[in-house]
């Protein structure tokens, strides 16, 4: 007899439709599997048959052939095992077909007969929803995960006996309660009141969380770099349903939700080590994973150490930083993760750490040039706002306590910045002014005369790109909504070229 059970496979972040095809029939007793499956996929026939018998039911000692359709995408883990599981029971007679119509099935199946979670459920009810399906059938522990979905029925299973449940009476089943689980809104950040000092610092992190600017910071160790990097969450904006969305998928896709986990709400804070290679930053493997770059979409890239990662990782920057999205490409075919993030990277002057303090730096000119050139112009060209963070002087730290400039001060300010773009933007697919396409720039940052002027001169004093000029005007608009401005004015101009042109001076030496 044959059957077909709908599922799903992940590719990338992205959930595509598979059928399980079950066929039972008179031959030698055997679990053949065919249909791009990986050797994971295989061992479900083992999984499979032990389940049902641990269940107290029997599979016929016939021929079993299943396939998974199209062949053309590559299946790999446990998600296939019920599906697997509930079409050799239908094709065997055991539980009615009727009953798993228009339904998507999937979860890992133990040797007890019990079904474990799986990664990806996000993406595999969304698609649900999108291609028209009534009920999607999952494990318990993945049930308020899903729920962050609406428009589509879910069955929640905890054993092979809830899916036996569930056949004889789909109308009267009851999903068993999964335990509570909690989104990421708790969490503590430090406070900016904290750092001594440094006000120009935290105002060019107050611009680039109000308008989701890149940023490079260059000071001496122990100037409060890492400290600025890692107060940055507490000055961006909450998200959005939607990105919560965005950010929870990449995560589940990933493995990385966790079990206490719904739904993520605080904007990814992503630092990876120096020494990570680039597959593990772009995301990749023989079948592409996300990476961090991807990790950190609608949320913070911080880089320590900057010139000290690989020149290749930093490279792979450049397409993301410009296009918010990655693209791998391997010989399975190309998948395309997410990729808009705010790069925040800091870094020495040198490799001592105190260039141009001659007196305390002992690099040579050579060695000085070499380190500083380790960041290609391209990349520098993409970081909107660069701060020099000076050393903290003594009166500064003898002075530090209670600092006025607060998260909560710096917050409010950037909330109202963000109320601003979220006015101006209602109708477009962006939401920051970094996010400005250049086609909709003069709309959206008209210039008085004097700001224009000022922009023009500094075009050719700078020696600006257009990639370069455009995001001065970016930046500029951030200064204007910082300050209330609808039209932008040769001071928030100034500023932005200011910013612009902090770190030149360690390039022209």
């Amino acid at each position: 007899m044959y059957t077909e059970i709908a599922t799903a496979a992940i590719l990338g972040v992205e959930a595509h439709s598979v059928r399980v095809e079950a066929d039972v029939s008179d031959g030698m007793p055997s679990f053949a599997m065919v249909g791009y499956v990986t050797a994971q996929v295989k061992e479900a026939a083992d999984r499979v048959r032990t389940a049902v018998k641990n269940t107290g039911l029997s599979l016929p000692p016939k021929r079993i052939t299943i396939n998974l359709a199209p062949a053309d995408i590559r299946k790999e883990g446990p998600r296939f095992d019920l599906p697997i599981a509930a079409a050799v029971l239908c094709a065997a007679g055991r539980i009615s077909e009727k009953s798993l119509e228009n339904t998507l099935v999937l979860g890992e199946l133990g040797l007890d007969g019990s079904v474990r979670g799986v990664s990806g459920v996000l993406s595999s009810v969304i698609m649900a929803r999108e291609q028209g399906f009534s009920a999607c059938m999952i494990p318990a522990v993945n049930m308020e995960e899903a729920q962050n979905v609406e428009g589509v029925r879910l069955i929640g299973v905890n054993s092979l006996e809830d899916l036996l449940d569930y056949s004889r009476s789909p109308e009267n089943y009851e999903s068993p309660q999964a335990e509570k689980r909690m989104d990421t809104a708790t969490e503590t950040i430090p406070d900016f009141g904290d750092i001594s000092g440094q006000e120009e610092v935290k105002r060019a992190a107050l611009l680039a969380a109000a308008g989701f600017h890149n940023l490079l910071m260059i000071g001496p160790p122990g100037s409060g770099k890492t400290m600025t990097a890692c107060r940055m969450p507490g000055l961006l904006p909450e998200m959005t349903r939607e990105e919560s969305l965005e950010v929870t998928r990449i995560y589940s896709v990933a493995g990385l939700l966790g079990q206490n986990t719904s739904l993520i709400r605080n904007r990814p804070f992503r630092a990876p080590h120096h020494t990570i290679s680039p597959q593990a930053l772009a995301g990749g493997g023989r079948v592409p994973k996300p990476g961090e770059i991807t990790l950190a979409h609608r949320g913070v890239l911080f880089l320590d150490e900057f010139p000290e990662f690989s020149k290749t990782s930093l490279e792979i920057l450049r397409q993301p930083m410009e296009n918010k999205s990655i693209v791998i490409s391997r010989n399975a075919g190309t998948v395309t993760f997410p990729a808009n993030f705010l790069l925040l990277a800091a870094m020495n002057p040198c490799r001592c750490g105190y260039y141009p303090d001659m007196n305390r730096c002992h690099c040579s000119p050579r060695d000085i040039s070499a380190y500083l050139h380790r960041i290609s112009q391209p990349i520098l060209d993409r970081m909107d706002l660069c701060v020099e963070v000076p050393a903290v002087s003594f009166e500064e730290l003898q002075h530090s306590a209670g600092s006025s400039v607060t998260t909560a001060v710096l917050r409010e300010q950037a909330e109202a910045a963000v109320e601003i773009q979220k006015k101006r933007y209602q109708e477009e697919p962006f939401y920051y002014n970094s996010q400005i396409p250049a086609s909709k720039l003069k709309k959206y940052c008209p210039m008085t005369p004097g700001g224009e002027e000022l922009l023009k001169q500094m075009f050719r004093k700078m020696g600006l790109s257009a990639r370069g000029c455009h995001r001065i005007q970016r930046v500029a608009r951030t200064c204007a909504d910082l300050r209330g401005s609808e039209i932008i004015d040769r001071e928030h101009v100034l500023e932005a070229c200011c910013f612009r042109n902090a770190g030149k001076k360690f390039w022209e030496q």
